[in-house]
């Protein structure tokens, strides 16, 4: 998908495959504060969403080693007069971040999302508003949820 270097690092840029499953439950496991991941559910839930024609995973790869991922929903919306693209999750490891990887993943992600007709790229956070900001993105809604037991 993409190569970037920056000086003595290279970093690539690819949609995830099969073999990324291990690594991404690792990632994941540190991105989620409010929820416990677990090991079978993310199993299922990334062997669904790996073949999901509506799911690009985009994972960024330094020295054979995943260090960041995205996650973006491709859907159709009525507000939007056509199709969104949601980012589900982001996250970079902390020693790799101020690197842009995370810019680099957004920029990947976007430009999937341009190529599939989406009108617009949204996400809801808590964190990195300052990130997004940066990047272009801004503020527009409260983020409510509710869980089910």
């Amino acid at each position: 998908m993409r190569r970037v270097e920056q000086s003595d690092m290279i970093t690539h840029y690819r949609k995830a495959r099969n073999s990324d499953k291990e690594a991404l439950y690792v990632l994941a496991k540190c991105l989620a504060m409010s929820f416990y991941v677990n090991q079978d559910d993310f199993s299922n839930v990334f062997n669904a969403l790996i073949i999901d024609i509506n799911v690009d995973v985009i994972v960024a790869e330094r020295d054979q080693k995943l260090i960041g991922y995205v996650f973006v929903l491709h859907h159709p919306a009525f507000y939007a007069n056509g199709n969104i693209s949601w980012v589900e999750e982001l996250f970079v490891m902390e020693k790799h971040r101020g690197q842009h990887v995370g810019r680099h993943l957004m920029e990947a992600a976007e430009q999937l999302s341009k190529e599939r007709g989406s009108k617009l790229i949204a996400l809801a956070t808590r964190r990195a508003s300052q990130f997004y900001k940066s990047i272009g993105y801004s503020e527009s809604a409260t983020y409510f949820k509710k869980h089910f037991d």
